[in-house]
């Protein structure tokens, strides 16, 4: 004989959950207030120094020299020179007013660096402008993007649910989406990584992983409908529901964290900060996907089908 499933409860802790999730949100809006939104070169413009450079030099020595001669916040990155030698190749990015970063600045920069390293053959490969144009095209076309698949992803979920008011459970899995990516903008935020093109991938992974894990609790709600009795509460509805299905999310999350990871346990051991900011806020999305699908989503669809008066299966049934 198979186990008894637990019914677990979770309709009765809906306002903890919900504070829960408007203190995260609270979090990320006074992270912006107080660290400030870094936002990438290529979408606010600027200019990028490249130099080449042999043994190690301090970036934070670097970063605090730069400001003081460029007086601009900059962004220092590091990495292996193409070629062969053992030469290295650093980058300078830092956005300025326009005029205000001459050729006399550039060669004080330059001058300044080589005599801070004498001995690292440190010199000056290119400069070069960039143009926000392409990078805000990207920026938008991603925002489109997203807008149109959460109006597809409403339509398809109230035309796959109608049994469960598929427009309401449509919605309710939009606000929990747009919970997730309030959590991993929050990290960015918090963490202090660049608004790049990492954090438009980000928020499209996300899109997908946390829809699909909704879904699949919508699915069984819908499954479940058929099956229990008219006189079953919403509440009992959704509890079992989430019941069911919580140890394949807590499995398939736990899976797909545990890549995460590990992928920035190796980043932070390789010193690759362009991956670790695309990793940690995507693990943070992830966690926040699970969570939402099951104390966000259904929690609010079971909000709105009780104020409209729907509290049984048998008055959803007549509601169609």
């Amino acid at each position: 004989m198979s186990k008894q499933l637990k019914i677990r409860k979770f309709t009765e802790h809906m306002h903890i959950y919900l504070i829960i999730s408007a203190i995260m949100i609270l979090c990320a809006i006074a992270g912006s207030l107080i660290f400030g939104v870094e936002v990438a070169i290529e979408f606010k413009g600027g200019t990028i120094l490249s130099y080449s450079y042999t043994g190690d030099v301090d970036t934070g020595e670097v970063e605090t020299l730069a400001k003081g001669i460029l007086n601009t916040p900059v962004t220092i990155q590091t990495g292996e020179a193409l070629g062969e030698g053992s030469e290295k190749s650093m980058t300078i990015s830092f956005s300025c007013e326009e005029g205000s970063f001459t050729a006399e600045i550039q060669g004080q920069l330059t001058s300044s660096l080589q005599g801070k390293y004498p001995d690292n053959k440190l010199e000056l490969l290119e400069s070069n402008d960039v143009t926000p144009t392409s990078g805000r095209q990207f920026f938008y076309k991603c925002l489109v993007a997203a807008l149109a698949a959460s109006v597809i992803l409403i339509i398809y979920i109230a035309l796959r649910f109608k049994r469960i008011s598929g427009w309401s459970a449509g919605v309710c899995a939009i606000l929990a989406l747009l919970h997730d990516l309030i959590a991993a903008y929050g990290t960015f935020v918090i963490a202090g990584f660049e608004i790049n093109s990492n954090f438009m991938a980000v928020l499209l992974t996300i899109l997908g992983y946390s829809v699909n894990n909704t879904m699949v609790i919508y699915d069984r709600i819908r499954e479940n409908q058929k099956l229990m009795d008219k006189k079953t509460s919403v509440r009992e509805l959704v509890n079992t529901s989430i019941s069911q299905t919580l140890t394949r999310s807590i499995r398939t999350s736990v899976t797909t964290i545990s890549a995460m990871l590990i992928i920035s346990i190796v980043a932070v051991i390789m010193n690759v900060s362009s991956i670790l900011s695309f990793s940690i806020p995507l693990t943070v999305g992830l966690i926040s996907g699970t969570y939402s699908s099951m104390c966000i989503a259904p929690m609010i669809w079971v909000w709105w089908t009780e104020r409209q008066g729907k509290k049984t299966v048998g008055n959803l049934q007549k509601k169609k």
